[in-house]
């Protein structure tokens, strides 16, 4: 008996890419379209740069492969090729940092971008062919990258100090002060979440009674809408907190905002990379490196912390929403061993 021969995909009409493409936009994460279209832009421009052409919807079997194979392998010295010159343009363009190779996790990444725009328009995706599937998996094995941190070292506590004592008493230092503090003290808040809140957000009635803030976090990467996790603020964070709202006039509206050089807070709220700038330029003001620390080292910050104060580990993820015991509990990990009285021996 034949098999069933399997029935051609419904071709959509521009409405109906239109109205699919909207329920995408919708249903998905502020983060995750952020990323679609920050890999939207580099895909295209690196197939402009290889093969002369705007990208094709379904993409040829041929491109992804041709994808893959430029993406897994170091161009530093393999200058000549079209694999080298596409990539210098799209470093010059800004889009790629280096001619390293990127990391298996980074082009994982924009595969399943490129994938997740195939379906939009109900598209099989070119990565589903076997020999590309081969040739990625071939990939992840040759590339060999050990696992990097995503932050060259925590913000603890002693850091943390450090940058809020850069910050005066400008609108612009009172401003970077609550988010640093925020960002640590609410339980190492990623980047998007801080500039992501809202004056509505922020629950002031127990402030003078007791001192206590309540945040409510709409959305993260470990809840789902309509769970919207209640934080509390206290100390030192929470009157900072309080000094921007007040200084700053925030009645409604983006929580964090630009400063202007006239010394007053805009209507329009920061942008993602703002936290990222601004930790950068903390730590310029301390005399430490741009790079010595990244956003994420925030979040590090406040578990390694925790642990080095001897803080329960679920009582830190209670704060920091972390969902996996393995991976918060390898911050304890590396404090334990660290402080493990078998490294003294010798002394």
């Amino acid at each position: 008996m034949k098999p069933p021969v399997p029935l051609p995909l419904p071709a959509l009409s521009p409405e109906e890419e239109e109205a699919l493409s909207d329920l995408y936009r919708r249903g998905t994460p502020a983060n995750t379209l952020r990323a679609w279209e920050r890999d939207l832009v580099y895909i295209a421009a690196w197939k402009a740069a290889v093969f002369g052409a705007p990208l094709a919807w379904p993409e040829d079997e041929r491109v992804a492969l041709r994808f893959v194979l430029d993406h897994s392998i170091d161009l530093t010295d393999r200058a000549g090729t079209s694999a080298h010159d596409a990539a210098m343009e799209l470093i010059a363009a800004g889009l790629r940092r280096s001619l390293a190779c990127p990391s298996p996790a980074t082009l994982d990444r924009r595969i399943a971008s490129w994938r997740a725009f195939h379906r939009m328009k109900n598209l099989p995706s070119p990565f589903e062919a076997p020999l590309i599937r081969q040739a990625r998996a071939k990939a992840r094995r040759a590339a060999n990258h050990l696992p990097q941190p995503k932050s060259p070292r925590p913000v603890t506590r002693d850091l943390l100090n450090a940058l809020i004592e850069t910050c005066d008493g400008s609108l612009r230092g009172i401003r970077d002060r609550a988010m640093l503090m925020l960002g640590f003290a609410s339980g190492g808040r990623r980047r998007s979440e801080i500039t992501g809140l809202r004056r509505e957000d922020i629950d002031l009635e127990e402030f003078d009674d007791r001192g206590l803030i309540w945040i409510r976090l709409l959305e993260t990467k470990t809840t789902a809408k309509g769970e919207a996790p209640r934080l509390p603020l206290k100390g030192r964070a929470a009157r900072a907190l309080v000094a921007w709202i007040d200084r700053a006039a925030i009645a409604d509206g983006a929580l964090f905002r630009p400063v202007s050089r006239a010394d007053r807070a805009l209507v329009r709220p920061l942008g993602p990379d703002a936290m990222r700038l601004i930790l950068r330029y903390r730590l310029k003001c301390a005399g430490l490196p741009e790079d010595y620390a990244t956003p994420h080292g925030l979040r590090s910050g406040f578990l390694t912390q925790a642990a080095l104060d001897g803080a329960p580990l679920q009582a830190a993820m209670r704060l920091s929403l972390h969902r996996s015991v393995t991976q918060a509990g390898r911050y304890y990990a590396d404090v334990e061993i660290e402080t493990n009285p078998a490294t003294d021996l010798l002394d």
